[in-house]
């Protein structure tokens, strides 16, 4: 598998959401920068924050979309589109309301499950899902009437967030292998990291 060439982390724009669960993977992105010492700078065209810089190792580009999540995929689209990626070098990370807080998993492929980020990203990449996931785990409320104000009005609670950068934050060496695009060592690792 190619190395990662973008690493993209969806939410909504607007301070009102930057602390709910719908934001945790742009959060992710955001630390990333931090970390590495990227700067994400706004660009019009490309409807989204962009840095680039080196992640363990591999030159890849960082992108938070500044439009509404389930319009991710014009930001998504207009950076590949623009450096003539390939889906396979992509990794998109986002809130998954399947896994409980603190449990983080790395997917290949797959449908949307409903999310509407992932179904506009798919729609950017030319309806190609083939793309790879970051699930970060926020919970279900347990009434799918209440899963709207649950992801997007609600600030996180310091327990899940606690529990969410904890499961977030790599060592390394398993970023390295993550960007490097050695997906089944990463995956052994942080799904083994996650069981109970």
């Amino acid at each position: 598998m190619p190395c990662l060439k973008l690493i993209v982390g969806l939410g909504n724009p607007s301070p009102q959401y930057d602390s709910t669960r719908h934001n945790v993977g742009a959060l992710w992105v955001r630390g990333l920068a931090d970390r590495y010492g990227i700067k994400l700078l706004p660009q019009a065209k490309f409807k989204g924050e962009v840095g680039r810089g080196s992640v363990a190792g591999v030159d890849l580009r960082l992108l938070v979309p500044s439009t509404y999540m389930n319009l991710s995929g014009e930001s998504v689209g207009a950076v590949m589109n623009f450096y003539k990626l390939k889906v396979d070098e992509l990794l998109v990370a986002y809130d998954e309301m399947a896994f409980d807080p603190g449990l983080v998993r790395l997917k290949h492929g797959g449908g949307d499950n409903g999310h509407n980020g992932l179904k506009s990203v798919r729609a950017g990449c030319g309806a190609d899902g083939s793309f790879h996931r970051l699930r970060i785990g926020v919970g279900h409320p347990g009434d799918k009437n209440r899963v709207t104000a649950y992801l997007t009005q609600h600030t996180l609670p310091n327990s899940e967030r606690s529990y969410i950068e904890s499961a977030t934050h790599f060592d390394e060496s398993v970023l390295a292998q993550l960007v490097r695009g050695q997906w089944q060592a990463t995956m052994n690792v942080i799904h083994a990291s996650g069981e109970k």
